[in-house]
């Protein structure tokens, strides 16, 4: 970050802990405050004061109706009306940390240098600080409305401060050139810069139709901007255990998966 530069934002300090399961500890100065998701909390030092906000509390004197439609904007891309605000209200430097919520990466955006602004995924958002924006964003292209599943309604970050976001297995990026394509699995999506447009696309052929299950559909990402994607979505994780939870472990195979579930006490 340029040193001479400023930021409207709160301006915190971080470090990123771990490797498979990471959280997140950020450095508050005296009076400056942090926001997160309500169950992303794991510790913080004495001296911080936690309160749960309307919003992301980015903006102050709204009015009730204000912060009602501000609050009201995070119900349509599935998250809770409050935040929690975390304020150091003692003389000193203070740590409060915020853990992931699955196996994956966090990632540090610094929006003052991305242009002030970010679409991410609607549920990967983890923190943020103070005066970050944390809005909706719909995608307003046709294909997209109706067939983009995870992608409808995503969420936009914008602001000059530090946010971080959560992902999945293991995360990378890619700076795509003007012009530039990128087609990936909805899913894998993790963000992307404003610069970047986006869409949904149809796979033809009528066997990607029958036999395509969720590859029928995917995102293309068109540059310039820089793209971040994630190779586990937990939507994908999810299925899967729901899946082994569910059913007998037919697809080990018909003769070892059937001692195998024997040997556990499953098997007829």
């Amino acid at each position: 970050m340029d040193q001479f530069s400023t930021r409207s934002n709160h301006e915190i300090d971080y470090k990123i802990i771990g490797e498979e399961m990471q959280y997140v500890e950020i450095e508050l100065d005296p009076n400056e405050t942090a926001i997160a998701e309500a169950g992303s909390f794991l510790l913080m030092d004495d001296g911080i004061q936690m309160q749960t906000i309307f919003g992301d509390g980015s903006t102050q004197n709204q009015g009730i109706m204000g912060k009602l439609f501000s609050a009201g904007k995070r119900l349509l891309t599935g998250e809770s009306l409050f935040m929690t605000a975390y304020t150091n209200l003692s003389q000193g430097k203070k740590r409060v940390s915020f853990a992931s919520p699955y196996p994956g990466k966090i990632i540090p955006l610094d929006l003052q240098q991305l242009d002030g602004r970010i679409i991410c995924q609607k549920d990967s958002f983890l923190c943020a600080a103070k005066g970050v924006s944390i809005g909706i964003e719909f995608q307003r292209k046709l294909g997209t409305g109706l067939f983009g599943g995870e992608g409808f309604i995503m969420q936009k970050l914008e602001g000059d401060g530090m946010a971080f976001v959560h992902a999945g297995g293991h995360v990378f990026e890619r700076y795509l050139t003007p012009g530039e394509v990128l087609k990936v699995d909805t899913g894998c999506l993790v963000a992307y810069s404003s610069s970047v447009d986006f869409d949904i696309q149809f796979i033809g052929g009528i066997k990607n139709s029958i036999f395509g299950g969720e590859g029928l559909f995917f995102a293309t990402l068109r540059g310039p901007g820089k793209v971040w994607l994630q190779t586990l979505p937990i939507s994908r994780l999810a299925s899967r255990i729901m899946s082994y939870g569910t059913y007998n472990r037919k697809e080990e195979g018909s003769i070892l998966g059937g001692i195998g579930n024997m040997l556990d006490g499953d098997g007829y």
